[in-house]
């Protein structure tokens, strides 16, 4: 899976609490290294949590062979970490990460088009379609707000 510049790399699957959960780790550029978080989901509807803890490397690779040397018990340790840390409003949580990720896609537009990667002209409306498209999100912000699941 890819998404604005996050892969995604199945790792395993686990029986955690009774249930089955499918680990995966999923894996983003910060500018100086990759940065892995694992994410524990139901195999059936893909939703899932977030492990906030880091699992850095030089290379994607690098960070998934990291992931993968994760033991059972590590696995467990983490899936009991990111439960605890389980937002409730994940509504709103949600919506602004669509916003984030919008955010950063509109930098990206404007840093291709700088270094001449862009037409200015597309990506003057690209820029413009994604404004066009926060001021939507935030229109919708108030129905996300307070509201739990």
């Amino acid at each position: 899976m890819s998404d604005f510049g996050i892969v995604q790399h199945y790792l395993t699957t686990v029986e955690m609490d009774g249930k089955t959960c499918a680990v995966s780790v999923r894996i983003a550029y910060d500018g100086i290294e990759y940065i892995g978080r694992l994410f524990f989901a139901d195999p059936i509807s893909g939703e899932g949590i977030p492990d906030h803890g880091a699992i850095p490397g030089r290379t994607v690779e690098e960070a998934v062979g990291f992931a993968r040397r994760l033991t059972i018990e590590d696995f467990t340790r983490r899936y009991h970490r990111a439960r605890a840390d389980k937002r409730r409003y994940t509504s709103l949580r949600r919506a602004i990460d669509e916003m984030l990720m919008k955010i950063k896609y509109m930098n990206r537009v404007s840093i291709n088009m700088q270094n001449g990667l862009l037409d200015k002209d597309g990506a003057k409306q690209e820029i413009e379609l994604i404004q066009k498209q926060l001021h939507e999100m935030i229109d919708r912000m108030p129905g996300h707000a307070a509201t739990e699941g």
